[in-house]
């Protein structure tokens, strides 16, 4: 206990050399305590948005590879291989690398009492086999509820198989209404495909949607079927994706960016061809996340340089400052005090001006620490927003027949906050720091004999 009270009062007694220490401590402190505020949200956001929307995978025909493998006489232009097919998709999907997989699954309908928009003349005779599609069945798209291009005017969202919803245009020209049911016949385009009689569906509506979006999917000769009001909307298993005439469409979205590797492996144990490539869309994701990922990398190299060149200062100065209290150790030495104790109490002392600095740095860095997000995030924008300004700042997300532009605008805008995690860092670190300047400076002091120290006081 004197040991402690001791060091209190050396620390009140010394005012002018420890006031230079605070003085550097606390810029220590403060510097510290910023670029962990910034690192620590940054981590947190970055790991949300993976965890939001993980990152999607893309497969894609590689047209340079086939034109090779062909050549080496390796593949032929028709082979199975040419597709993915709804086995290999839903095999694909089995995987401990993805967070989640995305189904839509599209049939070619079309039916012999309904009249499509945009359809010349009235409903088809018999539907089905050798009659064009005039709709489409889809199931499980719904990214344009989400991104507010339609929205249920009259109704809920279909829950169960054999529901569905239809547009205001498709229910106004056939009279339909909610709780109405309508019978779409799938197309059967080859005699071969197992069977010439087509699927049927026979569908209750239980919502009408409002559309925003009038345009078409394709060119204007496919006739009604790239008008997308004729967009009937269920949930997957409505559909057999095995049907003929049925395409499934799958997105695949990793829990790390790190496993696409190992994602590629395991597909292509399952089944892929060489001639698809696997990859992520690293470019959007940069252009999203990459602003405060960069002023991450940046606040923690700069916090590892203060905390390098003030743990040498504070061990200079610290070694001064003891070095000018040799007598004080020798008289404390030569009274019998015991090397350990007389490099406790000095230790101590660093430790009681560390924790002033701590709460007043603490304070100080909380302030100031948005401000400083705020400037470098905005010039991490700027050079993003260059970089979009070469390439473009939009990328297209295919959805079965569906395109959509998304905005891929970086996070212009984070809330730096204190959190536990950071108060612990600080804390930890400050406690370092002092260990470091003290202990390394009294080492120097402890080695030499009382007598001796007298000696050269003399």
């Amino acid at each position: 206990m004197y040991i402690i009270q001791n060091a209190f009062k050396n620390v009140l007694r010394n005012k002018g050399r420890n006031i230079l220490l605070a003085a550097i401590i606390f810029t220590i402190i403060a510097t510290t305590i910023v670029t962990l505020m910034i690192s620590n949200t940054s981590d947190r956001i970055i790991n949300e948005y993976r965890n939001l929307f993980g990152t999607e995978v893309t497969i894609s025909r590689n047209l340079e590879r086939f034109i090779e493998l062909r050549q080496r006489e390796e593949v032929t232009r028709d082979g199975d291989y040419n597709i993915i097919t709804p086995a290999q998709h839903m095999a694909f999907a089995d995987s401990n690398y993805l967070q989640q997989t995305v189904f839509v699954n599209s049939a070619l309908v079309n039916s012999d009492t309904l009249i499509a928009v945009g359809q010349s003349g009235g409903a088809m005779a018999g539907g089905g086999f050798a009659s064009a599609p005039t709709m489409l069945l889809q199931g499980d798209n719904w990214d344009d509820f989400t991104n507010g291009y339609r929205i249920i005017i009259d109704g809920e969202m279909p829950k169960q198989i054999n529901e569905c919803i239809i547009s205001t245009e498709l229910a106004e020209l056939n009279g339909l209404s909610v709780g109405d049911t309508i019978r779409l016949y799938g197309m059967v385009l080859f005699e071969d495909a197992g069977s010439i009689n087509p699927k049927v569906y026979d569908l209750v509506i239980t919502g009408i949607y409002f559309s925003q979006d009038d345009v078409n999917r394709g060119s204007a000769s496919w006739g009604p079927l790239s008008n997308r009001q004729n967009e009937i909307l269920t949930i997957f298993e409505t559909i057999d994706y095995n049907s003929a005439g049925v395409s499934l469409i799958a997105r695949y979205f990793l829990k790390n960016p790190a496993y696409l590797e190992a994602f590629e492996q395991e597909v292509r144990a399952k089944g892929l061809h060489d001639m698809f490539d696997v990859s992520t869309d690293v470019e959007t994701y940069n252009a999203i996340v990459g602003p405060i990922e960069g002023m991450r990398e940046i606040t923690r190299t700069f916090m590892i340089i203060v905390l390098i060149l003030g743990a040498i200062i504070l061990t200079l100065l610290s070694s001064i400052a003891i070095r000018e209290r040799k007598y004080e150790i020798g008289v404390l030495r030569a009274m019998g005090m015991k090397k350990v104790k007389v490099a406790l109490g000095l230790w101590y002392e660093m430790v009681f001006i560390t924790i002033f600095c701590l709460i007043i740095g603490i304070g100080a860095g909380s302030l100031i620490a948005q401000p400083v997000s705020n400037s470098l995030l905005s010039r991490q924008i700027e050079n993003a927003q260059r970089i979009q300004e070469m390439g473009g700042g939009f990328f297209s997300v295919q959805i079965g027949e569906t395109s959509r532009t998304i905005d891929d605008s970086p996070i212009d805008e984070i809330n730096v906050l204190l959190g536990i995690d950071t108060m612990l860092q600080i804390t930890f670190i400050s406690l370092i720091l002092a260990s470091v300047a003290g202990l390394a400076a009294i080492s120097r002091i402890t080695k030499y004999e009382p007598i001796k120290i007298l000696m050269e006081r003399n």
